[in-house]
């Protein structure tokens, strides 16, 4: 992980942000097409933003700490307690700051809240096989690759595979005694 001071900040998503984020979703639809599809609408926004109600799925911005501007979003989904304690990850950049270092450490900084605050175990990435700059976005950061699931999501009209990486919880690390086993 980075060990130096991080230039962004990891700011909540709420339905405030709505306006700015619909606007980044469609100025970046070319860098997004066909790895995934954001909410570019305020309907589409605010169903979107339901999936955060329950608190299995954390939604965050990736903010430049210098001038504010939104670099891009990471959601913590599917957060599985129990046994397991893991959740997947979901990110994009925004075209207007790609290709600086700011998701690295963005997810470097979600990690660490994972780990930490959020007491997991275990954080997964899913990524299609083509996406160069997601694979290299992961390895930065010590994620293992695990294999491929073909077929994997619905994205853009067709049945895409990814190639499933993970990371683990630095040692030692151990649950918490008052968690459930099941």
């Amino acid at each position: 992980m980075l060990k130096t001071p991080s230039r962004v900040e990891l700011c909540p998503l709420t339905l405030s942000d709505q306006d700015e984020f619909c606007a980044l979703v469609r100025a970046s639809a070319e860098l997004h097409r066909p790895w995934m599809q954001l909410p570019a609408t305020p309907e589409a926004f605010q169903a979107w933003m339901r999936r955060f109600d329950d608190g299995t799925n954390r939604g965050y911005l990736v903010r430049v700490r210098e001038t504010g501007a939104t670099a891009g979003t990471i959601n913590i989904n599917s957060i599985i307690r129990g046994r397991y304690q893991g959740a997947s990850l979901g990110y994009a950049a925004f075209a207007p700051s790609a290709g600086h270092g700011y998701m690295t450490e963005g997810l470097a900084l979600v990690l660490r809240h994972g780990f930490t605050d959020l007491r997991l175990h275990r954080l997964e990435a899913s990524i299609q096989p083509a996406n160069k700059a997601s694979l290299a976005l992961v390895r930065r950061l010590g994620f293992r690759y695990e294999g491929v699931s073909p077929d994997y999501l619905y994205i853009a009209g067709a049945w895409r595979d990814h190639e499933r990486w993970a990371i683990t919880a630095p040692a030692p690390w151990t649950p918490d005694p008052s968690l459930p086993e099941f």
